[in-house]
C-alpha cells in the first residue's frame, strides 16, 4: 500500500487493478480506479483530494450520471403532479434535447455547450419562444437532480433565456362574428364562438365543459379548478346571448354530458370548420385563439379594470396579460382623435381669455381716454372764466 497526505492507494488480493482511499466529511471512500497503472491511479487520487478541498467533489456515482437520467426524474415529475403539457415535455425531449444531450454525462453539461445547442436551433430556425421552452425543461431536469437525495448533480449550469417576439395579433372586429358563424349555424359552433369572444377562454377549457358547470337559473358558468391552463377556477355571468346559446345546447342532457357536442359526440376538434368559417368571413389567418384577444379589448374598451379582465380570462399575471397587445388600430385613431380635440377646445379656451382679456383692456383705454377729454375740457372753461 502506498500512503501519502489524505489518502493511499493499493491493490486487492488477486486484483490488478488499483484501488484508492480517500476521506471525505470524515468518512472513508474506497474507489476502484479500473487501472493497472500505477501513475494513473495515483493522478485520480491527487484529483479528489484536489476536488474535496476545493468544494468540486462530486464521486465516481455522480460522475456516471447522464442527462437522459435526469430526463426520467422531469417525467416522472410531471406524471406525479399531472402537468397537462407532459406530452409536450415528452416530444421536446425525443425530438430535439436528447439528440444532443442524452448520451452525455451530466457533469460534462456546461454552459458553453448549451450555448452551442441553443445556436444550433436558430440555425434550425427554430423560434426563441420554442427554444426558451426546451431550456426550461432542460433547466428543471438539472434541478431535479441537484435536488435530490442523494444529489445526482453537484452545480448548475447556465441556462440563457432569449428574447422572445410572441405578442398576439389578430382581432374579431365588428360583424365578423356574424360572417363567421353564417359559414357554420350549428348550435355548438355558434355557443362556441360567443363564449370565446365574450370570455376570452380557451378552447380546451370551453370543449371541456360539462353541463353542470353552466347555472341557467343564476345565469353563472364556472370553469372548475384544476381543468384550466393555470388550475385556477373562473366563475363568470352569462350575457343574454350566451343564456340563450348554453341554454338551447344543455337542453335534455345529463349534469356529466358535454355541454359543446356534436351529433351526440363531444367536439374534440374543429379547425378545419373553423378556417373555412374564417375564409368565408374574409379573415382568413384568425385563430379561434384570437377572440381571447378580442374578449381582453372589447372588455378594456368599456373601462372595466384590468385586474377584474384577468380574472375573467385567467390571464395570472400581468406580464402575460400584456402580451396579448390588446391595443388595435382603432385604439390608436381613438387616442390621436382625442388628442386632437383635447388640444382644439384648448387652443379655443386660451382665444376666449385673449379676447376676454383684450375687451378689458379697450374698455379700460375708453374709460381713460374720456376721463382725459374731461380734464381738459374743465381746464379751457377755468380759464375763460
Amino acid at each position: 500500500m502506498s500512503r501519502q497526505k489524505g489518502g493511499s492507494i493499493y491493490r486487492m488480493p488477486g486484483c490488478k487493478t488499483w484501488t484508492i482511499q480517500y476521506y471525505r466529511n470524515h468518512k472513508c471512500v474506497k474507489e476502484s480506479t479500473g487501472e493497472a497503472n500505477y501513475r494513473v491511479a495515483r493522478q485520480l487520487l491527487n484529483r479528489r483530494l484536489h476536488e474535496i478541498g476545493t468544494g468540486t467533489y462530486a464521486g465516481p456515482k455522480m460522475e456516471r450520471i447522464q442527462v437522459e437520467e435526469l430526463a426520467e426524474l422531469l417525467l416522472r415529475d410531471y406524471r406525479i403532479n399531472q402537468r397537462k403539457s407532459l406530452d409536450d415535455v415528452k416530444e421536446r425531449w425525443e425530438l430535439h434535447l436528447k439528440p444532443f444531450f442524452g448520451e452525455l454525462r451530466a457533469m460534462d453539461v456546461s454552459s458553453t455547450l448549451i450555448d452551442q445547442y441553443v445556436d444550433e436551433r436558430q440555425q434550425e430556425d427554430a423560434a426563441n419562444a420554442t427554444i426558451n421552452r426546451e431550456m426550461a425543461a432542460l433547466k428543471r431536469m438539472f434541478r431535479l437532480g441537484h435536488n435530490a437525495t442523494p444529489p445526482l448533480v453537484l452545480h448548475l449550469p447556465r441556462f440563457p433565456k432569449l428574447e422572445e417576439n410572441n405578442i398576439r395579433t389578430g382581432f374579431l372586429e365588428g360583424g365578423q362574428a356574424e360572417r363567421i358563424v353564417a359559414y357554420c349555424p350549428e348550435l355548438w359552433f355558434r355557443g362556441l364562438v360567443e363564449c370565446g369572444r365574450t370570455y376570452g377562454w380557451r378552447k380546451g377549457e370551453l370543449l371541456n365543459m360539462r353541463v353542470s358547470q353552466a347555472d341557467l337559473a343564476q345565469r353563472v358558468i364556472r370553469l372548475e379548478p384544476g381543468t384550466t391552463k393555470n388550475r385556477d377556477g373562473r366563475t363568470a355571468a352569462m350575457t343574454d346571448a350566451v343564456w340563450a346559446l348554453l341554454g338551447a345546447l344543455v337542453e335534455g342532457k345529463g349534469p356529466n354530458d358535454y355541454v359543446f357536442t356534436r351529433g351526440g359526440k363531444p367536439i374534440k376538434d374543429f379547425r378545419v370548420t373553423w378556417q373555412k368559417a374564417c375564409e368565408h368571413a374574409g379573415v382568413p389567418g384568425l385563430l379561434f385563439h384570437d377572440l381571447r384577444r378580442t374578449a381582453a379589448r372589447d372588455l378594456r374598451r368599456e373601462g372595466i379594470d384590468e385586474s377584474v379582465i384577468m380574472k375573467i380570462g385567467g390571464w395570472k399575471t400581468p406580464s402575460v396579460f400584456k402580451r396579448y397587445a390588446i391595443v388595435d388600430q382603432r385604439d390608436l385613431r381613438d387616442a390621436m382623435a382625442k388628442l386632437e380635440q383635447a388640444r382644439k377646445r384648448e387652443a379655443m379656451e386660451r382665444l376666449e381669455r385673449e379676447q376676454i382679456a383684450n375687451g378689458a383692456n379697450d374698455h379700460d383705454n375708453d374709460h381713460d381716454f374720456s376721463q382725459n377729454g374731461a380734464e381738459r375740457s374743465g381746464g379751457k372753461n377755468g380759464r375763460v372764466n
